[in-house]
């Protein structure tokens, strides 16, 4: 375990002593992949997933049975993006087990052999573009016959899995579905942050992933519990974390783990050595944060079509909203009419500036929700 400047990791997986809680939940994807049970795990974005996913990977028991993948498909916009993501992550991650293990994937991708090389040591290089990959139905074939015969069984975690519903390709749910289900050396991992999408693709009994995994959802973790985590981290760091800040701090963040990380990362790097982390320093920090990244929110806000901009404002200020093309929501907002605010929130939601979730529409970006209460 290295030491960490400031234990409030808001990036990446630092190990299992910067992770907080989610010891039910790692319980629960242990037994699920231990059945052979595929997983879809949904939560609102930011809220722990990828964490948890790292975290189960970290397992000492998971390294020494399984090979795992893990790629995040936010930012792909085909099945060639896809597949050369899945391409990459698994040769970087058999690196460690030795040239027979990236042998044995080597010869299994054909397709990507030319863009794939070993230096004298050993060392491999990863050279494949996007325009190498000629079809990328025959790369996806040779990724799942490696993971067929892998020496050793694979878990594969996908994230933002939901994204593959704006691919050009054809039938891609059905293309995957039918992979997943013939390969029976590895199990995966689905996770996504559009709950009503990532609902449809495994519930709705007319697509092909239906009933096909186990279905997972991630809460906010428990504030007395996150509460004994932060004091504990601040007694390490000779630092005192008051009463009442972990509640003023859940207040701001509304529990979802980044913002929550993020004020904490803040406060402990605002409180000194041998010193006290009070509850109205939570404000203090969060204004500092807000101030850092203003001139993006601005920026933003300058980008969006006049319409979109109001009901991202009015949705700042109510809050978690239900009835957005309600009288009373139009009237109280000075918005334009029901049918524009409906066509404006298509429009936040195809950008992810709003999220949806139950019937209830909320800005995805707790800071920046709070900047325009403040600016508005």
């Amino acid at each position: 375990m290295k030491a960490q400047v400031n234990p409030f990791v808001i990036s990446g997986y630092e190990g299992s002593h910067y992770f907080c809680d989610r010891v039910q939940e790692l319980q629960t994807l242990q037994r699920e992949i231990a059945n052979g049970c595929n997983v879809a795990l949904v939560a609102t974005r930011r809220m722990g997933k990828s964490g948890l996913i790292h975290h189960y990977f970290s397992q000492p028991t998971i390294q020494d049975q399984y090979y795992t993948f893990f790629i995040d498909i936010y930012d792909t916009q085909s099945l060639r993006e896809l597949v050369q993501k899945l391409s990459r992550e698994i040769l970087m991650r058999l690196k460690p087990y030795g040239a027979r293990a990236m042998q044995r994937f080597w010869d299994t991708m054909r397709s990507l052999q030319p863009g794939i090389s070993f230096s004298p040591l050993g060392e491999p290089s990863f050279n494949v573009q996007i325009g190498d990959i000629q079809e990328g139905d025959a790369t996806l074939d040779e990724i799942f016959r490696y993971l067929e015969l892998a020496d050793k069984p694979c878990i594969v975690a996908i994230d933002e899995f939901q994204q593959i519903n704006t691919f050009p390709e054809k039938n891609i749910e059905a293309k995957l579905r039918t992979y997943v289900q013939q390969c029976h050396n590895a199990q995966f991992i689905f996770s996504g942050s559009q709950r009503h999408t990532m609902s449809a693709m495994f519930m709705n009994a007319s697509r092909p992933f239906y009933q096909s995994v186990s279905l997972m959802h991630l809460d906010s973790i428990d504030m007395e519990v996150y509460d004994a985590f932060a004091k504990s981290l601040f007694a390490e760091g000779n630092r005192t974390l008051a009463d009442g800040v972990t509640n003023a701090v859940y207040k701001y963040s509304q529990g979802v783990t980044w913002y929550t990380q993020k004020l904490f990362n803040t406060l402990y790097a605002d409180t000194r050595e041998g010193t006290v982390c009070q509850v109205e320093n939570v404000q203090e920090a969060l204004e500092y944060i807000i101030k850092t990244q203003s001139y993006s929110y601005e920026e933003v806000l300058f980008r969006l079509p006049e319409k979109q901009k109001m009901v991202l404002i009015a949705l700042a200020k109510n809050g978690p909203s239900k009835a957005v093309t309600s009288s009373t929501f139009v009237k109280k907002y000075s918005l334009q009419s029901a049918s524009s605010v409906q066509s404006a929130l298509r429009g936040l939601l195809e950008k992810d500036f709003v999220t949806l979730e139950q019937g209830t529409y909320v800005v995805y970006d707790t800071f920046m929700a709070y900047w325009l209460k403040c600016q508005y």
